[in-house]
């Protein structure tokens, strides 16, 4: 009898999972991986950030020296000499703002009106949003080049903006989204006398913060990173974005014949504004990927 209740009380639950040899080495194997994968992501971005920080004796060292014993920010003093630093800077906030705002304006009111309001030919308009997925985005360079030089807007603001001033990524994201947003809730509203408007600026947006921060971290991105468009789109250098920029001066071999630092230097600025941005979006991102598939 006390063998059998002994038993009894050591036996496992039915449908609880067994502690094996093999589930206890899987753990030290995925760290190991997921840390292979976070070194090999971070390392160009730490030895470009340390870069920007050394002597020019220290970036030709063989063999390399990761971190600077003498720190130094002649790289960046000598970046704001050979280059208009602070007009390449505000160009690319300036339309990297724009487009994000106009993203978050204009994909939230289509993707509102896609999943919440009924309208004839509304499959048709989200299969158009499908397909325009679809196209790459490097087939559109030629259209919206000649479309834009008729409209007289090369080498302004508005010929950087209006081209990206709204996507089809963005549209199906707020769409996505707002489809989790209870249409008893809506209904409510509109029953109280509230108008479409109201309900989309007072009821829905606030429901959506994570599906906004999500976008609006990858469109800052992607714009501020911009730099097919901006070289084809500018002829002034006074219209230059900084990713144009430093490349201009990069292939410049009377001015970047060895000014390594100062190319590191150009590169880590360019960075910084997506980790400001990241750092302060970073909850809503979160939470906005984590309930991506929720509905």
């Amino acid at each position: 009898m006390k063998s059998t209740e002994r038993a009894k009380r050591t036996a496992r639950p039915e449908g609880a999972p067994r502690s094996t040899g093999t589930a206890r080495m899987k753990k030290p194997a995925t760290y190991l991986l997921l840390g292979t994968g976070l070194v090999l992501m971070a390392a160009p971005f730490l030895w470009m950030a340390l870069s920007a920080f050394k002597t020019k004796p220290e970036l030709a060292a063989s063999p390399p020296v990761w971190i600077p014993t003498e720190w130094t920010l002649a790289n960046f003093r000598e970046l704001l000499d050979l280059l208009d630093l602070p007009t390449y800077f505000l160009n690319s906030t300036i339309v990297a703002t724009l487009v994000t705002v106009s993203n978050l304006l204009f994909c939230s009111m289509l993707g509102y009106a896609l999943a919440k309001l009924n309208f004839a030919g509304r499959g048709k308009v989200f299969g158009l949003v499908l397909g325009a997925l679809m196209v790459p985005g490097n087939l559109m360079l030629l259209p919206l080049f000649v479309l834009m030089s008729k409209m007289q807007l090369i080498d302004s603001y508005a010929g950087l903006v209006l081209p990206f001033a709204a996507g089809a990524f963005g549209v199906f994201l707020m769409r996505q989204f707002m489809l989790s947003v209870p249409d008893e809730l809506l209904e409510a509203a509109r029953l109280d006398g509230a108008g479409e408007w109201y309900i989309f600026w007072r009821i829905v947006m606030p429901l959506v913060k994570p599906a906004l921060a999500t976008l609006a971290i990858l469109t800052f991105l992607q714009s501020w990173n911009n730099f097919v468009w901006p070289l084809i789109a500018t002829n002034d250098p006074d219209k230059y974005t900084l990713p144009v920029a430093l490349a201009t001066f990069a292939t410049d071999p009377n001015r970047a014949n060895g000014a390594n630092g100062v190319l590191m230097a150009g590169s880590f600025l360019v960075v910084l504004p997506v980790l400001l941005v990241f750092a302060v979006l970073q909850r809503h991102f979160t939470q906005g990927i984590a309930t991506a598939g929720l509905k």
